[in-house]
């Protein structure tokens, strides 16, 4: 699923996103970003994060994963360093009102897989 059809999906909001052509495969919902190193490391580089976490921990994180993409859920605003750092490390980065159940189960009806 292309990143311009997640926007669409969700109802996102883009903060940062160099490639709306880009694909993912695969989602990995979670506000524990030690869940998200302990279980994300398969696929990363085309997978998603789902997160309610709003704070430059989660960039550093996709940094090590080498996650593209990071969608934040329940309408959380990033702030102005989570965005400078999305845009130094080349991460999407997008916004919903939607909750997590919701943002899941709408990419999961459209075939986007769970990476875990």
């Amino acid at each position: 699923m292309k990143i311009k059809e997640i926007i669409e999906i969700t109802q996102a909001t883009v903060y940062n996103c160099p490639d709306y052509e880009f694909e993912v495969f695969y989602t990995f919902a979670s506000d524990l970003m030690s869940d998200v190193l302990l279980h994300g490391s398969n696929y990363s580089d085309i997978a998603l994060l789902v997160t309610g976490l709003n704070n430059p921990q989660v960039i550093r994180t996709a940094e090590v994963l080498d996650l593209k993409a990071i969608l934040l859920v329940r309408g959380k605003k990033p702030s102005e360093e989570l965005i400078n750092l999305a845009k130094e490390n080349n991460i999407i980065l997008l916004s919903t009102e939607f909750g997590m159940y919701k943002t899941c189960g709408e990419l999961y009806k459209h075939n986007l897989k769970p990476l875990f």
